[in-house]
């Protein structure tokens, strides 16, 4: 594990974060749920190539978003399989705790609708679509 991932890892366990990212000097955390940190940092136009990311949970939607961001690796309490073989496909170094065959949704009643909505994704650019399709609809509801 890396000095950053490290870094990253410790400031999710200690502060109680969802996400960190960490690059030498430059921290970037969130303590939104889900993927709306990922979201909203690409919404600012912000790129994460370099940095190590440290997440509580990573289904194969968040995976796809790191891709898109070009982080150098990813430390993950849980991960999905389909997450891990993204990781993989894109050469991304993951560390986790947990591997499950599929990240559950909230009530643990199905699978997370992250999870879901991304299985049909051939790319990554093409599950940002996806994902946010899947939050439109979501929010209708």
């Amino acid at each position: 594990m890396t000095d950053d991932m490290k870094k990253a890892a410790g400031l999710l366990e200690k502060n109680k974060l969802t996400f960190a990212a960490v690059n030498g000097d430059d921290i970037i955390t969130s303590s939104d749920r889900g993927v709306k940190p990922l979201l909203s940092l690409i919404d600012s136009g912000k790129t994460l190539s370099g940095y190590s990311a440290a997440d509580r949970v990573v289904g194969n939607g968040a995976a796809y978003l790191y891709v898109l961001f070009g982080v150098k690796s990813v430390y993950t309490y849980v991960i999905s399989r389909a997450a891990l073989e993204t990781f993989a496909k894109y050469g991304i170094d993951v560390s986790y705790d947990t591997l499950t065959d599929a990240i559950r949704n909230r009530s643990g009643e199905g699978l997370c609708p992250m999870e879901s909505a991304v299985a049909a994704a051939e790319s990554p650019e093409d599950a940002l679509e996806l994902i946010r399709n899947k939050l439109k609809e979501m929010m209708g509801k």
